[in-house]
């Protein structure tokens, strides 16, 4: 240590220092005599301790001590004089002094000494203690001052002590200090928090709780508190901390929260949140319908480690999409949880920070499954639909080309002589008659030509159809018949009936090749209109629905829509021509029904024929035909047709039969001729697709000159229905379908000759 010692005695100077020094030996001690020198050490400074006689010449121990509290007043100071007295030792001692040694006890130097010392370290702790509290007491009132929870203390008996200046929504903290802790809370809250609060008191654990508090301006608060018990040294309660947050914005954002994921449930898509790694964070009620999996079984996992059959490829590019722009839209084919393939529309959304970057993924998934059925059905119909037009066009020109040869095989036949010629012409005439089924059974399909439709006792008729069905199936294929008594009957054509249910049968048996079982089922229903608008030409009503049900292969889900396209088929090359269900949905839509099918690989295979229900038998018509002379009398014929080889072959016929015949090639020559020689004709047989006009047009100005003429009505459009209308005129056109035979055409010929002539 450094001591400053002043003494004007040089002798004593050097004795006390021997003192010292003999017990602190590496102790420094500055000696100084006069108050100049005394002065200037001062300044300096570093001395641990003070030595000081008490009488200097010139110069008093008093004032000594009065500069040295000046210049370092938390060094010690201690008098060692010979001469100070008692009531200067007290008076030093009251001015600041640490103590006195009295020069002729030099003992007591060393030990007096020491406890200066110790005084000083004990000062400094004290000191120490002192700055640190301070500095905790601003630290403690910075941090209230400054929080946003409030801060209170207060005693046993709930009487505030202190409030932090987060409560002067309440009022004034100052002006609380002293109130009652519970007034402001909320009446239906306060004897249950004045209960936990004395629980707090009693136990002396804390509690965490929530309660309403009630502002001056009536405004109510949702404060969550939670308190602790502060202690005196005995370990006796003095006060109880209260830390309080106003949490009401918080429990309004929580109770949106909830209303917005209560308005989430109620949406009908699926809607699901994950991270940027696609583990589910959110799953409305709407997803768990959809894919069968609850909320809680799918928190965490990773949406394309589900089971729901994700085309691993294609979701890779909907999230590298997403990624780029912050946006996918597009469709999955996807498996629910018992196994059923839906059909969902997916947009998946980029949810970003504050700071751009990516956070979350939203997605919505709509499902579509039924939307896109009834879509294919409609977009198929109208595929149909344009199919027929097609194939009825087709039709109408394949009939004016096998008319002519159908007419001249008869015209021929009667002058082959030899038996080879006779075969050659019947061959002709069976593959020309062939050729002219085909185009009519095309047209059926394209345009609906009218069949010969009876009512149809459909247990009686499935019953004889089953041993015919039974005959093309091999033994390991069990065929059964589902059919109620009080089946209702249907009007069809029985061969077109037999035929679709035929045709569905011999489907189902190839695609059972190692045998199987096919139901057939019969059920009343009724079609709604919804229903009924998807399926052109089918109605509302009561409806038989006959089901063909096997338990194949299936139809794959990717050829499933294209399977009554005509011409489309899974058989190899001769198996099959592609025209088998086409001709069914045909025949299903000419008879005002429609097919449904569903399908599936490896499931089987069930087509819904769905038929209208008789409500009540209709009348037979019978129409009585005079009886006609064999062979004309030279009768003159109006013909009209634009197809010149038709044209030609008919007029050579009817010449042959003892007619005189007008030929005209389109209706303003054959109306221009008409006039020209009304008084001969007896009768009129037109085209109906004439280049220049309608048929339909050429019969009523006919008519209208004449309204009982005799009118021969001839097209290859003739079962379409489009030409109804004449079959309403009176007398009635008589409508004949090309092609035609030459003893149908002269029947007709032969009915509408005498009616001329009466």
């Amino acid at each position: 240590m450094h001591l400053l010692h002043l003494e004007d005695s040089l002798t004593d100077a050097e004795l006390i220092a021997l003192v010292i020094q003999r017990e602190w030996p590496a102790c420094r001690i500055s000696h100084v005599s006069d108050s100049m020198e005394y002065r200037a050490a001062l300044e300096r400074g570093g001395f641990d301790l003070i030595l000081s006689d008490y009488s200097l010449p010139g110069f008093d121990g008093l004032s000594a001590l009065a500069l040295a509290q000046a210049h370092c007043p938390r060094t010690p100071f201690l008098f060692l004089s010979g001469t100070i007295g008692e009531e200067r030792a007290v008076e030093a001692l009251k001015r600041g002094a640490t103590d006195y040694v009295i020069k002729d006890r030099p003992s007591r130097l060393v030990p007096a000494i020491r406890q200066a010392l110790a005084l000083l370290d004990e000062a400094e702790r004290l000191r120490r203690t002192e700055a640190a509290l301070r500095e905790n007491e601003e630290r403690f009132r910075q941090i209230t001052e400054n929080v946003a929870e409030m801060i209170a203390l207060v005693d046993p008996n709930g009487r505030r002590v202190y409030l932090n200046p987060a409560y002067r929504e309440w009022g004034d903290p100052a002006d609380l200090v002293g109130t009652d802790a519970f007034r402001e809370i909320h009446p239906d809250d306060r004897d249950r928090v004045r209960a936990s609060f004395a629980q707090t008191i009693g136990t002396g654990a804390g509690r965490r709780g929530e309660h309403r508090m009630v502002l001056p301006d009536g405004r109510v608060r949702q404060i969550e508190c939670q308190s602790s018990v502060l202690r005196d040294s005995a370990g006796v309660v003095v006060n109880v901390l209260l830390v309080s947050r106003d949490i009401t914005e918080r429990r309004e954002a929580e109770a949106r929260l909830r209303e917005q994921a209560s308005l989430l449930d109620r949406a009908r898509d699926a809607i699901i949140a994950t991270d940027l790694d696609h583990r589910i964070a959110y799953w409305n009620a709407s997803a768990e319908r959809l894919y069968g999996w609850k909320a809680s079984e799918v928190y965490g996992h990773r949406l394309d480690q589900l089971d729901l059959g994700f085309d691993q490829a294609r979701f890779a590019a909907a999230r590298a999409q997403l990624l780029a722009t912050g946006e996918w839209r597009g469709d999955f084919r996807l498996r629910t949880r018992n196994g059923e393939t839906v059909l969902v529309e997916s947009t998946w959304s980029l949810v970003v920070e504050n700071n751009g970057r990516p956070r979350s993924i939203l997605s919505i998934d709509t499902d579509v499954t039924e939307r896109k059925k009834l879509e294919t059905q409609l977009l198929r119909a109208q595929r149909m639909e344009s199919i027929g037009t097609l194939a009825g066009g087709v039709a109408h020109d394949l009939n004016n080309v096998l008319t002519p040869i159908l007419l001249s095989i008869d015209l021929l036949g009667s002058k082959m002589t030899t038996t080879e010629d006779r075969r050659l012409i019947e061959k002709t005439k069976a593959s020309a008659s062939h050729g002219a089924a085909l185009v009519q059974q095309l047209l059926a399909f394209a345009r609906g030509a009218e069949a010969k439709r009876t009512q149809i006792d459909l247990p009686r008729a499935l019953n004889d159809l089953q041993s015919l069905i039974r005959q093309s199936l091999p033994p390991s294929i069990q065929l059964t018949v589902q059919c109620e008594d009080d089946t209702w009957p249907i009007q069809a054509d029985t061969t077109q009936f037999n035929q679709v249910l035929i045709n569905l049968c011999i489907n189902a048996r190839d695609a059972m090749p190692h045998g199987g079982r096919i139901t057939i089922a019969t059920r009343n229903t009724t079609v709604d209109a919804a229903l009924a608008g998807v399926n052109p030409g089918a109605s509302a009503g009561p409806c038989v629905r006959i089901s063909v049900i096997d338990n194949g292969s299936g139809i794959p889900p990717a050829i499933l829509e294209k399977i009554f396209d005509p011409f489309f088929t899974t058989k190899a090359a001769g198996k099959g021509t592609g025209l088998g269900l086409s001709m069914v949905a045909g025949i299903l839509k000419n008879h005002g029904g429609f097919v449904q099918v569903e399908s599936d690989s490896g499931r089987g295979t069930t087509f819904h024929l769905f038929f209208p229900a008789v409500a009540e038998v209709p009348p037979a018509i019978v129409r009585e035909d005079r009886p006609a002379p064999a062979k004309g009398r030279g009768e003159a014929i109006l013909l009209i047709d634009d197809e010149p080889v038709v044209r030609d072959t008919l007029q050579l016929l009817l010449q042959r039969a003892g007619y005189r015949v007008f030929p005209a090639e389109d209706g303003g020559t054959g109306i221009a001729a008409f006039t020209q020689h009304e008084k001969e004709i007896s009768l009129v047989i037109t085209d109906m697709m004439l280049p220049d006009q309608i048929g339909t047009q050429v019969v009523k100005t006919l008519r209208s000159r004449r309204p009982s003429l005799p009118i021969i009505a001839i097209s290859g459009m003739m079962a379409s229905g489009q030409f109804d209308e004449l079959l309403h005129l009176h007398p009635r056109v008589d409508c004949l379908a090309k092609p035609l035979s030459p003893s149908v055409l002269l029947a007709a010929v032969r009915r509408g000759v005498p009616m001329a002539a009466q």
